[in-house]
């Protein structure tokens, strides 16, 4: 079974897989969708440090690479690994993310090396899940969407003709610091008022924490306390999704997506978040065409999925150089 590895590289932990490639007689990579052969997590242990961190996705590629070929007769052909932070693509260097320590991490070239040689894809976390959404979830049937992951922070991917637009600088689609309320709470990036302070799942659940008394409580538990009824859970929910919809609004002038696809912690909570936002948006549009508001489809596996298909990519191209 001619296969892949893929790694999602996230803050705490590592998700990895190693991925069916069908081929064609010819020997070019099918457009079927990839076939999961073996799953597994890990984490990063950032708590020893930035090197470490790198040592450890090193290895764990490693190891799937060993049990690739001891399973299926082979090692895997190509790697494909997805890290949050800013990602130059083009030189496969992890340039910056602030929950690893990194600062121009080599990440594909370091690790082609210790997988023998092989052909690496290094992308976007985000950039990465948007890709599987586009090509084998939640957007699949669209030319253009927009999907934005609401977890610890938010941030999008830009879908256009089955590709994921990385900006001038591998920046694009960081929709979290579009500013929706001016001198409102502090942002990592530096500003004030960034939609991910108000409606990131974090900035829900430490909003709820603090009306309900509980430091424990997170986003779930608001979500749970606005479907019984909880009048203040209801306002604490409603001030999110109202910042949600303009920061959405915003993103949506600009890149006229047909499809809005929201993933991440928020999005679990299914109608009790789809139901305002997609009647908040539609309050909000003037002349923008209304785009589908959905969930996305591949939950936390969308990043993995996505790294496998940056990998299958490189084979395609290899077969059509």
């Amino acid at each position: 079974m001619r296969h892949v590895i893929a790694l999602d590289v996230g803050g705490t932990g590592m998700k990895a897989a190693l991925v069916g490639v069908d081929t064609a007689p010819s020997g070019e990579a099918s457009a079927g969708p990839p076939v999961l052969l073996h799953e597994a997590r890990r984490p990063t242990g950032r708590e020893r440090g930035p090197d470490a961190v790198v040592e450890a996705v090193l290895g764990f590629a490693a190891e799937l690479r060993d049990l690739g070929a001891a399973r299926y007769g082979a090692p895997a052909a190509a790697a494909g690994v997805a890290v949050p932070g800013i990602v130059d693509e083009d030189t496969g260097t992890a340039v910056y993310a602030a929950n690893l320590g990194w600062r121009d991490v080599p990440m594909r070239a370091l690790l082609s090396e210790r997988l023998g040689g092989v052909p690496v894809a290094l992308g976007h976390d985000v950039r990465a899940g948007g890709l599987a959404e586009g090509r084998i979830g939640a957007g699949r049937d669209a030319d253009r969407f927009l999907f934005v992951p609401l977890g610890t922070g938010i941030a999008g991917a830009i879908g256009i003709g089955g590709r994921i637009e990385a900006g001038a600088h591998g920046s694009a689609g960081e929709i979290g610091h579009i500013v929706v309320r001016p001198g409102g709470r502090a942002c990592g990036c530096g500003r004030r008022g960034c939609l991910e302070t108000v409606a990131s799942a974090a900035a829900v659940g430490r909003d709820w924490a603090a009306v309900c008394g509980d430091p424990r409580a997170g986003a779930a538990d608001a979500a749970k306390a606005v479907e019984s009824g909880d009048e203040r859970a209801r306002a604490v929910w409603q001030n999110a999704v109202d910042a949600l919809a303009d920061g959405l609004v915003t993103g949506l002038t600009l890149l006229d997506p047909r499809t809005l696809i929201i993933g991440g912690g928020l999005a679990e909570a299914g109608d009790t978040l789809f139901t305002p936002l997609r009647e908040a948006v539609r309050r909000r549009v003037t002349f923008q065409r209304l785009p589908s508001i959905v969930p996305a489809a591949l939950g936390d596996a969308a990043g993995c999925l996505g790294a496998g298909l940056l990998a299958w990519d490189l084979l395609s191209t290899e077969v059509t150089a």
